[in-house]
């Protein structure tokens, strides 16, 4: 290598070397305590100190116009006028646990057919 090259080298690790010796610290965060009754790598089944969903209120979707099909048959339930805003379903039958206040849900039961509860959720 000649003297010019050698110079140019000299001054690149200079500089790299400058660069890392300016760089910030970056504080890295303590180590959290695990909360007790969890295993670290343990797979939870169900979530923990989880508070239930606040029930929407009766009238936000509605509810208390069908309250009368309450104790009839699911074959008197209107159709609906919004479909995406009502969902009709057996008590057994699974459905998402999502909650919409402006969505109306009819139970019926699975054997009887017969409307249970109305609710909106």
């Amino acid at each position: 290598m000649n003297r010019k090259t050698r110079l140019i080298l000299a001054v690149a690790v200079l500089s790299v070397s400058a660069c890392a010796a300016s760089a910030p610290k970056i504080n890295t965060p303590a180590k959290l305590p695990i909360p007790a009754g969890l295993v670290p790598g343990k797979i939870v089944s169900e979530p923990q100190n989880m508070l239930p969903l606040p029930e929407p209120k009766m009238d936000s979707c509605g509810a208390g116009e069908l309250a009368s099909l309450i104790g009839k048959p699911r074959s008197q339930i209107p159709a609906p006028v919004y479909p995406n805003r009502r969902r009709v379903a057996c008590t057994t039958c699974p459905m998402t646990p999502d909650v919409r206040a402006d969505r109306l849900t009819i139970l019926f039961d699975a054997d009887t057919g017969i409307v249970k509860e109305i609710k909106c959720r």
